[in-house]
């Protein structure tokens, strides 16, 4: 049987829509189930989906429960996840890690450790709402989930040997804890914030695992590599500093293991013009997720993908 790992990267609420759709996709493609993976790798959105993946509670009713309409889904999003923050919280950490930082050097690390419109906290409960008491231990599985350490400016990989022990739903949250959006996540005395700060994939984790893997499956809703028609100009840049992560990532992989056969999948314009310009409005969750759907099955049938898929992925479902 082949070794594989996925990697599932950042994209807001839309892009965990994708991510979902497009793992659901495959598994009635192929028969294969996510949670067989040798190792997941998550960030932000994709540390949400790895932790339902790992719960083994990847299904239809971790996007739509029985008798919800398009407007029920959008509402528990919103009143669940998007929970506001004090007013004027954390400003002197932002002075500390954000301003005096982003003066001396300009560009991302100005926002770091910003105050957020809405509370972190919130996202480990979005975690246990889906998983429940899976939430308050750690996978007996391979799940790794970057986010970044503000103290010590640089990448926290939980579930790793180095890593602190921290719960399930308290990992989630450090890592889809998104600058100026979300309230850095505190737990164990150190602050985090979203781990797509370095990148929205972070791939180059994979090569933690003790032996060459046969496949490395990746999907990374924030490094679209077609536009948007009519995609602002934020959009274009995310994408492209995502692209350029992931390549770099790519390259890292190839590099160490030649015999790997890799699999990107990225949202087609069809998807993207359901999921975009704002990833992280709810009332986009259900219409990213059913595209997504539509998508994969033209997807999936191009024979760059369908072929190494075909060829590693087997059925068989972990209990």
């Amino acid at each position: 049987m082949s070794r594989v790992g996925l990697v599932l990267g950042g994209g807001g609420v839309t892009g965990a829509s994708y991510e979902m759709a497009a793992l659901m996709a495959i598994e009635m493609a192929t028969g294969w189930d996510p949670n067989s993976s040798d190792v997941i790798v998550g960030t932000s959105a994709g540390a949400f989906v790895g932790g339902i993946v790992r719960s083994n509670r990847l299904d239809l009713s971790s996007v739509v429960k029985p008798g919800d309409n398009h407007g029920d889904v959008a509402a528990r999003i919103s009143k669940q996840l998007f929970r506001p923050t004090r007013s004027g919280a954390g400003v002197s950490r932002w002075v500390r890690h954000g301003i005096v930082p982003g003066l001396r050097r300009p560009g991302l690390r100005l926002i770091l450790g910003s105050p957020g419109m809405f509370d972190s906290n919130a996202i480990a409960e979005w975690m246990e709402f889906h998983v429940e008491d899976a939430a308050h231990h750690w996978p007996d599985r391979p799940l790794l989930i970057a986010a970044y350490d503000l103290e010590r400016k640089r990448r926290v990989v939980f579930g790793s040997d180095e890593s602190e022990k921290v719960t399930l739903g308290q990992a989630v949250a450090a890592s889809s804890a998104v600058p100026m959006i979300f309230s850095p996540y505190s737990v164990n005395g150190s602050t985090y914030v979203d781990g797509g700060v370095l990148s929205g994939t972070h791939a180059d984790l994979v090569l933690g695992s003790p032996a060459p893997l046969d496949l490395v499956l990746i999907l990374a809703p924030m490094a679209a590599t077609e536009k948007r028609i009519r995609a602002t100009p934020i959009e274009t840049l995310l994408d492209r500093v995502g692209q350029t992560a992931l390549e770099s990532e790519l390259a890292t992989i190839r590099e160490a293991w030649p015999n790997t056969d890799i699999v990107v999948l990225r949202p087609e314009p069809d998807v993207l013009a359901k999921m975009r310009p704002n990833p992280m409005k709810p009332e986009l969750a259900v219409p990213s997720f059913v595209q997504t759907l539509t998508s994969m099955t033209t997807k999936l049938a191009h024979s760059s993908v369908w072929d190494k898929l075909h060829r590693h992925l087997q059925a068989g479902r972990v209990a």
